[in-house]
């Protein structure tokens, strides 16, 4: 989220993490195109009798035209094959004379030689991340089993034009990794990074008011139109069922059923939401540590261990030299409080490792801990992918505009009342968020945008039960206004379950199968991880 901490509602955190404990180098951002399938006239059953995404469509200001396929950071091998092109909009629908945008479109056949009629759109994380990037994912986990699936370039993102990156922020992100996290000093560069990202997208001729929900919304369904398709399917991640259950609200023809994994709800979304949801994922971490009697006997009251070293480390943080991948020079790192509590809303991803790795901090030995906290930020997977723009364009006027700063730090204490206030000030994941939107300057949605989304449309509420991004209470939440709901938590997963857990994909297909009664029979055989125990 905030320049230094996207939610991820994004996978490459756990790749990362990963990548970073198994001290192995994450490869050069590539980009290119791929060209379009010889064998795309194969049809899908829309109703118009040809396959979708092969003929040119123009809908109200709208036009869908095939052509390449969108340039991603890195090679997606699941793009090859698919069908590709781009759908132009306006800008910003509400004036007249608005320029055009263009976003990528990429659309990836279904494994089956008969398809079922109605596809799945895939939303993605972010905000900012770009949904065809993203197509790895979607189609490991088996999504496109037996449907077309469709990806689509939120407004903004890397392969839509203009895209709204700022590597600036990246850049500074990664010298953050040296500076005390909290500090006063270190927000001031944090707002400078900001404003200059602001300052050039502006000289470009972006109109920052209009990347945001109601707009992307408008544009999945200006796509739905302009391919021909009669009904669909949505899947969000992370900030992407954000923008689905807004998309329900406000566009609900045509949508068969949705599935949300990593849900993050309009009508909470804030600092208030990630104090919550860091709680309840640590907690779920630490409670299955404590269950399992060789990591409670070698790690007893790690969640008292936690909350210790974020008091101290705010009080003294410590300063430590580590050597990353890519990086021939040793890195400076700082742990302070609040670098801690943004280490572990991610590292619970690599959940079996946090027992160890808090325990080595405790005893002076903070190593673990740098390398990972800092390999996320210096990878090159980390410059210049996501949208910033359309990033602030979401927290700066559906978010910030609703909820104080008094309220948000009320939530912290409500989590985490031994928390220092210097700590409680920066929630996670949006850390100097209110001062950021103070030099971004887009006008406030309308308050509508933060209603709850009623509907009767069936719905997959996917969480886990690790998930300190996005809590698992949210699922509970949202499905008091979606009559047929199905909430389920998968315990011991991080953020995104669908990324991570055999048995989420199992659910998540036997969801589209049918969506009022998904199979959850594999939750029965979940079983903990199992914690490292160091020496």
């Amino acid at each position: 989220m905030a320049p230094d901490q996207r939610t991820p509602h994004r996978r490459r955190t756990v790749r990362r993490l990963r990548a970073t404990s198994a001290g192995l180098a994450i490869g050069a951002f590539i980009t290119g195109l791929l060209a379009m399938p010889a064998h795309a006239e194969r049809g899908t059953g829309t109703g118009t009798g040809e396959a979708i995404g092969t003929v040119s469509r123009t809908v109200g200001h709208a036009r869908f035209v095939p052509g390449p396929c969108p340039k991603t950071a890195d090679p997606v091998p699941a793009l090859e094959g698919a069908r590709c092109g781009t759908l132009t909009v306006p800008e910003n629908r509400a004036r007249r004379n608005s320029r055009t945008i263009t976003l990528g479109v990429a659309i990836v056949r279904a494994a089956t030689s008969r398809p079922k009629p109605d596809p799945v759109v895939w939303l993605a994380g972010g905000p900012g991340d770009d949904a065809v990037g993203e197509a790895q994912m979607a189609i490991d986990g088996g999504l496109n089993r037996d449907r077309d699936v469709i990806f689509m370039s939120q407004r903004g993102t890397y392969s839509a034009a203009p895209a709204l990156t700022c590597p600036n922020i990246d850049e500074f992100n990664a010298r953050a990794v040296g500076l005390v996290y909290d500090a006063p000093s270190t927000g001031r560069l944090h707002v400078k990074a900001t404003r200059i990202c602001r300052e050039q997208l502006a000289s470009r001729g972006a109109d920052l008011s209009a990347y945001n929900d109601t707009e992307s919304a408008a544009d999945y369904a200006d796509l739905r139109v302009a391919l021909g398709i009669d009904q669909w399917n949505m899947f969000g991640i992370s900030y992407g069922t954000h923008l689905a259950l807004i998309y329900m609200r406000q566009h609900p023809q045509g949508i068969r059923s949705v599935g949300i994994d990593g849900i993050l709800p309009p009508s909470k979304a804030g600092s208030v939401l990630t104090w919550s949801s860091a709680r309840q994922g640590f907690d779920g971490l630490f409670k299955a540590c404590a269950q399992q009697p060789a990591c409670n006997r070698r790690y007893p009251h790690l969640s008292a261990t936690f909350e210790r070293l974020v008091r101290k480390l705010e009080a003294h943080p410590v300063t430590t030299t580590v050597t990353v991948p890519g990086r021939s020079a040793p890195v400076k790192v700082v742990l302070d409080g609040g670098a801690l509590v943004n280490w572990m809303t991610s590292a619970t991803h690599v959940a079996p490792g946090v027992p160890r790795s808090l325990d080595e901090l405790a005893h002076g030995k903070p190593r673990r801990i740098a390398e990972q906290w800092a390999g996320g930020k210096l990878s090159p997977q980390a410059i210049g992918r996501v949208a910033h723009g359309l990033a602030y364009g979401i927290f700066c006027s559906e978010w910030v505009p609703y909820e104080s700063r008094a309220e948000a730090i009320r939530g912290g204490q409500d989590a985490f009342p031994s928390f220092p206030r210097s700590v409680l000030a920066q929630a996670p994941q949006l850390t100097f968020l209110r001062p950021d939107c103070g030099v971004w300057n887009v006008p406030a949605a309308p308050r509508s945008i933060r209603n709850v989304t009623r509907s009767r449309i069936p719905t997959l509420a996917l969480s886990g039960g690790f998930d300190s991004q996005t809590g698992a209470a949210n699922g509970a939440y949202v499905a008091r206004t979606l009559s047929r709901a199905t909430v389920v938590t998968v315990p011991y997963e991080p953020h995104v379950v669908f990324a991570t857990s055999k048995c989420a994909q199992k659910i998540t297909a036997s969801f589209f199968d049918n969506p009022t009664a998904p199979n959850t029979g594999c939750l029965t055989d979940l079983k903990p991880p199992r914690f490292e125990t160091g020496p």
